[in-house]
């Protein structure tokens, strides 16, 4: 693995992509993964649905476990697991093997079989891994959802998917709390006649009594088997489904399929964070988003290096736990959000001060645009001015990396860099027109289609081709952001064209906050807006329209951010709610989210010529 990310290399390898990418991704599929039986056509492209390795058969568990044990690294540590009361376990590729199957078997004794949907709400833990494996594993989706959704969330998630199975923990602990998970699912479950059964992890010090639907996990894994072959399956067979925000107010449910993806996510891996033999990482985030489906658990196993995993705050019980476990484990990349960089910047820099923070060879930001304050920040008291920071901008569609800093590259504070592999980004203006003139603004947009492309949109199809429709001149994949290109070739992605709002990261669509609020006794209208915050990038504001008989209180206002809190999550929950008398519209009836933003931040309005008043 050695001498991955030199700039001839990159360039030489990006250049074969572009040129010959029929070629070039045949050869990846090739050279970097097992099949069981080998593809016969490499892309299947009738605009815009897209088939990669047709007929080709394989199970990414295979390449994330199997191959590397039967390869002698077996006693290889796959996972470091710890949380905040300083408890660890390790697990080598071999026992993970042994407690996937164990896993798989235990899943079709319940009745799981291919094809068939298991949610997964539950913190980040060995276990969490090990069923989002074994579900991969018989050829099973998994459906991962975030343990901070509320249950009507959770529950509208399952209901999409009609998802067989639930898996879940009793609770989970953070910043030295311990959160209740099972009654959330319990509550999800009423109105989903789809479930069949509850897997309920039991958490040390926790005493439950399970309902008739329910089960132990470590019962049901006690009892079965450790041997199970992994399900040989198409390369297009679906391998999850991970809902994200959209401009409506119902989730998209995202399909990667198994061999696409498992490529994509291996080779962003290898590449971004030049993997070396015995590295080990750290991607300091959750599975619940899509960066740890790619960098916590496919892309590294993929690779078979040795990942370390962390259940709780990033300040808690010290605003120093980071960087102690940095130092402890030597991990040599570590990938994190801005929004993380930035509560930990606040604490103070006399925390990474204390650590040498020498073990690290590359440091990563995801998530949301990294402003150029913080980047420096970063490099220096992380970096130590020694480590390049690589960041990374991709979307839950894209399965991995696409425009990424190359390590070894010319650092630029705050862009996101080169595309990757495979990628051809370009920047449309609002009539989908190219623009070749350096530094203008406008939509990236992504021109052919690369591995870990979704596959669809589970259960809606056409919402899946809107992504290569937006623009009537061309077909192009829209991302939904606005960027600018330098005239070295470098994206610097500004933020998103829709009105989907990325607070902490997370990606939060204002329809469906809009949605939760109106959907209270006391309000008529709501339009909800992005407002800069220094921790979180952007925080939500709702300006609501009261039903006549209301007045706005304290009381009042508490009371809709707890509705929002059970409808959708915590996350969601506006950090301000105003009160207005009307909200600006179109003729048509839309509301003008742009002009109430502008007035927040005391700019000019622009053009009002389509309002109704």
């Amino acid at each position: 693995m050695q001498d991955t990310y030199t700039p001839k290399k990159y360039r030489k390898l990006y250049q074969q992509s572009i040129t010959d990418p029929e070629k070039f991704w045949r050869e990846q599929a090739l050279q970097e993964l097992e099949w069981f039986k080998p593809f016969t056509k490499t892309l299947s492209w009738s605009k815009p649905d897209y088939r990669w390795f047709e007929q080709g058969e394989l199970n990414i568990t295979y390449n994330c476990l199997d191959r590397h044990i039967l390869a002698g690294h077996g006693s290889q540590l796959a996972y470091i697991y710890i949380n905040e009361r300083n408890e660890e376990t390790k697990v080598t590729y071999d026992q993970l093997l042994k407690l996937v199957n164990k896993a798989a078997n235990a899943l079709c004794a319940l009745g799981v079989g291919q094809g068939d949907r298991v949610v997964i709400y539950m913190p980040l833990t060995i276990e969490q891994i090990t069923l989002m494996l074994a579900c991969a594993r018989i050829g099973a989706i998994h459906s991962v959802v975030y343990a901070g959704f509320s249950a009507e969330a959770l529950n509208i998630r399952i209901n999409d998917a009609t998802a067989k199975i639930v898996c879940t923990a009793t609770s989970t602990q953070k910043k030295g709390k311990r959160h209740d998970l099972l009654s959330v699912v319990r509550e999800a479950v009423n109105t989903a006649s789809s479930i069949e059964k509850i897997i309920v992890l039991e958490r040390s010090g926790d005493e439950v009594t399970l309902e008739t639907n329910e089960v132990r996990y470590q019962d049901v894994i006690k009892a079965a088997s450790e041997k199970f072959e992994a399900v040989t399956v198409e390369s297009s067979t679906p391998l999850f489904i991970l809902y994200t925000s959209g401009t409506t107010g119902t989730p998209k449910g995202i399909v990667h399929s198994h061999a696409g993806y498992n490529l994509y996510s291996h080779l962003t891996m290898k590449y971004s964070f030049d993997l070396q033999p015995g590295q080990i990482h750290w991607t300091a985030a959750d599975t619940g988003w899509v960066t740890g489906h790619s960098y916590i658990v496919y892309g590294p196993l993929s690779n078979g290096i040795t990942s370390v995993i962390y259940e709780g705050s990033p300040v808690f019980p010290q605003p120093d736990i980071y960087w102690q476990v940095i130092d402890r484990y030597h991990i040599n990349s570590f990938y994190t959000a801005p929004t993380v960089l930035r509560l930990l910047m606040r604490e103070g820099n006399e925390f990474p001060a204390k650590y040498q923070l020498d073990s690290l060879r590359v440091i990563g930001s995801v998530g949301e645009p990294i402003n150029p304050s913080v980047w420096k920040w970063y490099f220096e008291h992380i970096g130590k001015s020694q480590v390049p920071v690589i960041d990374t901008w991709w979307q839950t569609e894209n399965g991995g990396h696409m425009l990424v800093t190359p390590a070894s590259m010319k650092q630029k504070p705050g862009s996101a860099g080169l595309p990757f592999f495979g990628i051809e980004p370009c920047i449309l203006d609002d009539d989908g027109n190219e623009i070749a003139k350096a530094g203008v603004v406008g939509h990236l947009v992504i021109k052919r289609p690369w591995p870990g492309a979704l596959l669809t949109c589970w259960n809606n199809h056409d919402r899946f081709k809107q992504y290569w429709s937006e623009f009537a001149n061309n077909d192009y994949f829209y991302t939904g952001d606005v960027a600018q290109k330098d005239d070295e070739g470098y994206f610097t992605v500004l933020g998103r064209a829709d009105d989907v709002i990325n607070v902490g990261g997370v990606r939060i669509g204002t329809a469906e906050v809009e949605s939760a609020l109106v959907s209270h006794r006391s309000v008529a209208e709501a339009a909800v807006i992005g407002v800069s915050d220094e921790v979180l990038g952007e925080t939500l504001k709702a300006f609501i329209l009261l039903n006549h008989d209301v007045q706005m209180s304290n009381e009042l206002t508490q009371e809709l951010k707890n509705w929002v809190r059970q409808k959708i999550g915590y996350i969601a929950v506006p950090a301000e709610i105003e009160s207005v008398a009307s909200l600006p519209k179109t003729r048509s009836g839309k509301i003008m989210r742009r002009i109430l933003k502008a007035r927040q931040m005391g700019l000019n309005v622009g053009d009002t010529s389509t309002l109704e008043e």
